[in-house]
């Protein structure tokens, strides 16, 4: 998550962070690939955000809006 906010400003995007721990549901959904980033509700990544790949699937999905 260090790595997003580092570049928060520059894309101009929000985070929400979501803590799994208590939340059975989401645990069994994501227990063991968290973190998980998801751009407007759409699954994007999992385990290790690559900056490289955020950043162009960001754009790309803001090209799309």
């Amino acid at each position: 998550m260090e790595s997003l906010e580092s570049v928060k400003a520059e894309l101009d995007f929000q985070i929400e962070k979501i803590y799994i721990d208590g939340d059975t549901e989401l645990t069994n959904k994501y227990g063991e690939e968290v973190p998980v980033i998801h751009i407007d509700g759409k699954h994007h990544d999992m385990f290790r955000v690559d900056l490289e790949r955020f950043r162009s699937y960001l754009e790309k999905h803001r090209q799309h809006q």
